[in-house]
């Protein structure tokens, strides 16, 4: 049978996390509750979804541990469940600190002709009104969404692509945005609304990214580094001395920087390191213009913008 199956890869995070008082939403421990268990914990799951669910275990970590091992794990499953004919979609359960990462990198490494879908929660498993379940859910929904693909999150009934997703508040129920653009759409009672045209994911160049990470047994070191008022160069010089290879810039406004620490960018970049500039303003993006003296990251967030240099780095190794 074809696309009738869900499958829900679990790697922790405070969707999965639990407190000893279930007032208490922020004094949890993440990754704690099995992601098969957090699937039997939804009243009505195989009605409301109406497809058969797969549970698998990728990791169970607090999301601000994330690291490239999880990445290249999670990536394989995720290619492995998208290729059988029997699956519809692939939902993530994630930790909310580096979801956006976590999805830029999978759009940048997965061959998606199916949609990918992450989800998360801001209160723990054990909270007296979790709002995991209903992410689950709605996740789940959008899992099955025709002729839909690419890698998306959704969180509190809000769609968002990996491109732009971004955390934006430590502690609200709706922590996610999207800057200038706003969601890509909303998932109301079961059923995705859209508000703008879908993101693609680049499935021929997922192809060949994800071989390059098989092959890698670790990822090329890229750091960020922020400018700020009183930034110096000497974080950079010690950078480049313990052999980084490239370097995020979080500028200020439209990719400004503090000029001791653009004397160390220009070091750093004579002497073969890659720099690249990001804004560090929520919305909006770095626009170039002639006598540039590094490139820019083409509206990418800062980390974001280091997850494609350090996969530029592999591919060009």
């Amino acid at each position: 049978m074809r696309g009738q199956e869900i499958v829900v890869l679990g790697t922790g995070g405070t969707i999965a996390g639990t407190a000893r008082d279930a007032a208490d939403n922020i004094g949890y421990k993440a990754g704690q509750v099995g992601v098969g268990d957090l699937l039997r914990a939804i009243p009505g799951l195989k009605d409301s979804v109406g497809a058969r669910v797969e549970a698998e275990q990728v990791a169970q970590i607090d999301s601000k541990d994330m690291d490239f091992e999880i990445w290249k794990r999670l990536a394989e499953r995720c290619q492995h469940h998208l290729d059988r004919p029997s699956v519809k979609g692939v939902v993530i359960t994630h930790g909310t600190d580096t979801l956006e990462e976590t999805a830029w990198f999978l759009h940048e490494v997965l061959s998606c002709s199916k949609p990918v879908v992450l989800t998360c929660a801001m209160r723990p498993a054990s909270a007296l009104t979790p709002d995991g379940p209903q992410n689950l859910l709605d996740a789940m929904a959008l899992a099955q969404t025709a002729d839909l693909r690419g890698v998306f999150a959704v969180a509190a009934g809000e769609i968002h692509g990996a491109r732009l997703v971004q955390k934006v508040h430590p502690y609200r129920v709706n922590a996610f945005a999207s800057g200038d653009a706003g969601p890509m759409g909303w998932i109301e009672e079961g059923r995705a609304r859209w508000a703008q045209d879908r993101l693609p994911a680049p499935e021929e160049k997922g192809r060949v990214a994800m071989k390059v990470i098989a092959n890698a047994a670790a990822a090329p070191r890229v750091e960020i580094v922020l400018s700020h008022a009183g930034a110096s160069g000497a974080l950079v010089d010690a950078l480049v001395r313990d052999g980084v290879r490239g370097v995020v810039v979080a500028c200020t406004g439209n990719g400004t920087i503090h000029h001791a620490l653009e004397a160390a960018l220009l070091r750093a970049q004579t002497a073969g390191v890659r720099v690249v500039r990001a804004t560090r303003c929520v919305g909006g993006q770095v626009l170039p213009k002639p006598g540039d003296l590094f490139e820019d990251s083409g509206g990418l967030s800062p980390v974001k913008a280091r997850i494609s240099m350090m996969l530029d780095l592999l591919a060009a190794a």
